[in-house]
C-alpha cells in the first residue's frame, strides 16, 4: 500500500453540492435559497429560538425554583452494607471507596439506617442519620463525625 493508493471507504465522505453553477446542476439561479427574503441574503438567517419578533417560547414559559450553589451532595451507604467488615474495625471513607460500597466521595459520605448491623464497628463519616447512629451504637460500635 502506498500513500497515493489510499482511498476513503465507501460512504465515508459526501460530495459537496455545487450551488449557483447554472440550471444543469439543479441548484442554479437562486442556489436553492428560493426568491428573496432574509434567508436568501448573504449572512442571512435567524438565531436559534428566534420567532420573528414574537416573544420566544423560552421567555413565555414561567420559570420555577432555583439551584442552590452551596448545596453539599453526599454519597450514601446503608448500615446493613457495613457487615462486610471484620468485628472491631474502624471504617473510614477510604475503606468504603476501596470496597466499592461508595463509588464517589462527592462532598462527603452519609451513613443511612437501612438494614441491620451485627458487628461492633467504629464508623467515621461526614454525616449519620438518627437511625444509623442508633443502629451502630446498639451493635456496640461508635459513630464518629469527621
Amino acid at each position: 500500500m502506498k500513500l497515493n493508493e489510499l482511498k476513503y471507504t465507501e460512504g465515508a465522505r459526501r460530495e459537496s453540492k455545487r450551488i449557483g453553477r447554472g440550471h444543469g446542476s439543479g441548484n442554479g439561479k437562486t442556489a436553492g435559497k428560493g426568491h428573496k427574503g432574509q434567508n436568501a441574503r448573504s449572512g442571512g438567517g435567524v438565531a436559534l429560538g428566534f420567532e420573528g419578533g414574537q416573544t420566544p417560547l423560552y421567555r413565555r414559559l414561567p420559570k420555577r425554583g432555583f439551584t442552590n450553589f452551596t448545596r453539599k451532595e453526599l454519597a450514601t451507604v446503608n448500615v446493613g452494607a457495613l457487615n462486610c467488615f471484620e468485628d472491631g474495625t474502624t471504617v473510614t471513607v477510604e475503606m468504603l471507596l476501596a470496597t466499592k460500597l461508595v463509588r464517589k466521595q462527592l462532598d462527603g459520605v452519609k451513613v443511612l439506617g437501612v438494614g441491620e448491623l451485627t458487628k461492633k464497628l467504629t464508623v467515621q463519616a461526614n454525616a449519620f442519620s438518627k437511625s444509623a447512629k442508633e443502629a451502630i451504637e446498639k451493635a456496640g460500635g461508635n459513630a464518629e463525625v469527621i
